[in-house]
């Protein structure tokens, strides 16, 4: 006796499109890892594509600011370390009195520079983000009548301010977040 097979419900049909999108999604992401340049140079395109319908539609100033606000708070999570040596400094000072930082004797453990915000996690949120402020213009719901050159002015200030706050960070406890100027070793080298 053959038995027939309860059919697919359409929950579980739509369920099931749904997971294979997603896994078509993420393997066009995975495949596009390695391309950093292309991936960048697309996201700067997309935001002047942004910043031209800002500048025509004569509105939208507000999806604008808060997309450089979350632009700001995604490249100081780039720019920060995983393990903030500021905490570790701390706990370090009640143990030996000694300041966090990185090795800059001899005998000092040797620690890399792991971001708190790795980089393809930076690009793709940043894309999803200038992607979704862009959809948000198109909704006049959105358009907010402000006076933009303050929200210009108040960004500026708030960029300067915590660029220099990051800066100092940086020179306090001695580590960079960029491989430019680093010593780079051959691997035949001894």
């Amino acid at each position: 006796m053959d038995s027939m097979e309860p059919e697919q419900t359409p929950f579980a049909a739509v369920s099931a499109h749904t997971s294979r999108l997603q896994r078509q999604y993420q393997a066009w992401l995975d495949k596009s890892t390695p391309y950093v340049p292309y991936r960048w140079m697309g996201t700067v395109g997309l935001l002047m594509v942004f910043f031209l319908r800002i500048f025509v539609a004569q509105g939208w100033y507000i999806v604008a600011y808060s997309l450089g606000i979350y632009l700001l708070n995604l490249f100081l999570a780039f720019l920060q370390p995983k393990f903030d040596p500021s905490n570790e400094a701390i706990d370090n000072d009640m143990e030996d009195g000694s300041a966090g930082g990185l090795p800059t004797k001899q005998d000092e453990e040797f620690r890399p520079f792991i971001r708190r915000l790795p980089e393809f996690k930076f690009w793709y949120s940043a894309t999803r983000a200038i992607s979704i402020g862009f959809v948000c213009t198109w909704f006049s719901i959105f358009d907010v009548p402000v006076f933009w050159p303050v929200l210009v002015v108040y960004w500026l200030i708030l960029f300067a301010l915590t660029m220099r706050r990051q800066i100092q960070h940086m020179i306090k406890y001695r580590y960079v977040p960029f491989s430019i100027g680093k010593t780079k070793y051959n691997k035949n080298s001894n």
